[in-house]
């Protein structure tokens, strides 16, 4: 690493989207840099680097090696960033104060007289709690596996107002998990999780389905990026960027999930998407097919329907994890349950539209096992539910326009 660099430090750092929003601010090289923790304290002895961010597990550790820590770090007892200064000397910041803050802030979040749970007790937990006690927050309680509130006696806190995850519970590629079950808190009005991939955790989830105020850790990382940048350049950074950037990188990073009618065009609208915009595309029915060495008919002949939505089910959850994509769902996707989280968790969801009269049936069963103008009433109001962006295929490749048009990807 060359000495005009700038970089993120963590034990495994694969999911992180630091060094994207980074090029953003600035023209700077920015790298993740895995570090065991035997080579952490080498590292930030003799690296060659003029400023770094810090994540799990190292925002306490890097403590003893700054030589200063600026009074926020210092009251936190959290570092998220450090910067070299002439002497070779470190100093350490929290910008993560400045990231939740944002993040509150944009959410419309009422923090002040409400009790507050926050879960978890690592360095992420420190700041949370300190932003919480600056904006006037009433009862402010921590969270952890072992200490006297634990996640065994959650009751004696059913009056809570504001709950923030600041635990990797949830995060990829163990999506689908929550640290709580949200029933527990009746009274809550907001529900913050320090989480950003995926971009809807359950916890987040289960806060929208609720109807509460939720947000996401993506504003937090960009406004925090923004403010270690400022001290990695030792120049201002204009605010409106963080919402811009949270923006660009949500485009980026949330798949394109195409659900509608069998034969309304999903697969072949999807291979246009993909193509026009450089992305993977992932055709559900045709990873299933191979998953089970036999055509979709073959699998409703052999083994029946019940089989094939089971597979359907594992397939889509490892598939909608995921970032980026392009995603073909089958018709009946939306007909199980347990499949609405995994299509809302990480991807904008398109209701592609098409005749029912113009609707193939050759090759696709339950098409061919019913009435195609009852299925489509049944399904219609799934298709509506869960859709971000309802847009007819009168062609595909005007379907394929439109999505991009009105996405503005």
């Amino acid at each position: 690493m060359g000495p005009e660099e700038f970089g993120l430090i963590g034990e495994k750092l694969g999911h992180s989207f630091s060094p994207a929003i980074h090029r953003q601010l600035g023209d700077y090289s920015y790298r993740l840099i895995e570090l065991a923790p035997e080579e952490l304290g080498p590292f930030l002895e003799r690296g060659a680097f003029r400023g770094l961010n810090v994540t799990i597990p190292y925002k306490k550790a890097v403590i003893p090696y700054c030589g200063t820590l600026t009074a926020q770090a210092e009251r936190i007892g959290s570092v998220n960033t450090i910067v070299k200064r002439p002497n070779g000397s470190l100093l350490g910041h929290n910008t993560d104060y400045d990231g939740f803050v944002w993040l509150l802030r944009a959410a419309g979040a009422r923090v002040e007289g409400r009790k507050a749970l926050v879960l978890g007790t690592g360095g992420a937990s420190l700041t949370v709690r300190a932003v919480l006690q600056d904006l006037g927050a009433g009862e402010i309680v921590s969270i952890s596996r072992s200490g006297p509130d634990n996640y065994q006696n959650l009751e004696r806190h059913a009056d809570a107002k504001i709950l923030v995850n600041a635990t990797p519970v949830g995060m990829y590629p163990k999506t689908g998990v929550s640290p709580v079950e949200l029933s527990c808190f009746p009274q809550l009005e907001g529900v913050f999780d320090l989480i950003y991939n995926p971009a809807k955790t359950k916890l987040l989830l289960d806060a929208e389905r609720r109807g509460l105020i939720f947000a996401n850790g993506l504003g937090m990382l960009a406004a925090q990026a923004k403010a270690a940048a400022e001290l990695f350049l030792q120049q201002d950074i204009p605010d409106e960027r963080v919402e811009e950037i949270v923006q660009d990188m949500e485009k980026r990073t949330k798949n394109l999930l195409l659900v509608g009618m069998p034969g309304c065009g999903k697969s072949t609208v999807g291979r246009l998407l993909a193509q026009r915009l450089g992305r993977e595309l992932a055709d559900l029915d045709a990873l299933i097919e191979t998953r089970a060495g036999c055509t979709i008919p073959e699998l409703f002949a052999q083994e029946g329907e019940e089989a094939f939505r089971r597979l359907e089910h594992t397939v889509l959850e490892e598939t909608a994890r995921r970032s980026g994509l392009v995603i073909a769902t089958g018709g009946g996707v939306l007909t199980r349950a347990e499949n609405w989280d995994p299509l809302r968790q990480n991807s904008t969801v398109i209701f592609l539209r098409r005749p029912v009269d113009q609707l193939p049936v050759q090759g696709r069963p339950v098409s061919q096992a019913n009435d195609l103008e009852q299925l489509f009433r049944q399904r219609l109001p799934l298709y509506q539910r869960a859709a971000d962006l309802e847009v007819d295929n009168r062609t595909p490749e005007d379907a394929a326009e439109e999505i991009i048009r009105r996405l503005s990807l």
